[in-house]
């Protein structure tokens, strides 16, 4: 049985030019996989990120068909990887927002997790305002998915503050986190966040982010990231468009757990 996979976190700089973001997805899903990865994560919005809130209500596809989801499943069929989509929107139950979506393909190309972000960002200070409630309507379930690593769960940027989250997707060996953290927010938590989060479930956590200048002017941090167990950063990509490819061991997972048994500690469960 192997014990140890390559996990890729794509980092881009994704703008309104739809076609333009999906030609560099894919040329960053071939570069992570050129370096053995066997599960790339794309950053949330890596299709649009554009200034207009309402052009992401005007891409938004029904679930289970769209040229978004086609892309999606086209790349981990042609890379045979395990391709986590970023977010892209899907069709909600307000005609005026979308779910903001993570779908999960394995390597056939066979879509087997969806999750619908449920913790929807919220942020002013000075000139800097977020609403993301506007135009996104909130998911409700916590999800994970198996995989030749074992059970992984499934949450998106804003849900990194909410540790309760966690603790629903169960004893699991992988997180994986697409985001486009701001960069006064992720200057000032995205790595301690992250990090507790590996600490606390005892599991390897994969960060995929927007990381620089946006063509409208928004700034997002970056620093894609595979953290460990013990809250080790594996691997780590500063800014700009690239990926941080590093190996998840299942006998690290095993040896933290047996050694620093905190889950089995839990008294509120």
């Amino acid at each position: 049985m192997t014990n140890t996979f390559k996990l890729a976190a794509v980092q881009m700089i994704s703008g309104a030019d739809v076609d333009a973001n999906l030609h560099e997805a894919d040329r960053l899903i071939a570069e992570a996989a050129a370096q053995g990865a066997q599960c790339v994560a794309l950053p949330e919005y890596f299709c649009l990120l554009s200034p207009d809130e309402t052009a992401k209500v005007k891409l938004r596809e029904p679930d289970g068909e769209g040229p978004l989801q086609a892309f999606l499943a086209d790349a981990a069929c042609r890379y045979k990887v395990w391709l986590v989509g970023g977010t892209i929107p899907l069709v909600a139950n307000d005609d005026g927002r979308v779910r903001n979506t993570t779908l999960v393909f394995n390597p056939e190309g066979v879509r087997v997790a969806r999750y619908d972000k449920i913790h929807l960002f919220g942020f002013t200070r000075g000139e800097e305002s977020y609403n993301e409630s506007r135009t996104i309507e909130a998911g409700h379930d916590a999800v994970t998915f198996d995989a030749p690593w074992g059970k992984t769960g499934l949450v998106i940027c804003y849900d990194l503050r909410f540790p309760e989250l966690f603790r629903q997707l169960g004893e699991v060996n992988l997180i994986i986190l697409p985001a486009a953290f701001t960069e006064t927010t992720g200057r000032a938590h995205w790595e301690v966040l992250l990090r507790a989060r590996a600490i606390e479930n005892q599991c390897y956590v994969l960060a995929s982010a927007q990381g620089g200048t946006h063509p409208h002017g928004r700034r997002t941090f970056g620093h894609s990231m595979l953290i460990d167990p013990w809250g080790e950063i594996v691997a780590h990509y500063d800014s700009g468009p690239g990926v941080a490819v590093g190996t998840l061991d299942l006998q690290r997972i095993h040896d933290i757990r047996e050694s620093l048994p905190a889950l089995k500690h839990r008294k509120f469960v």
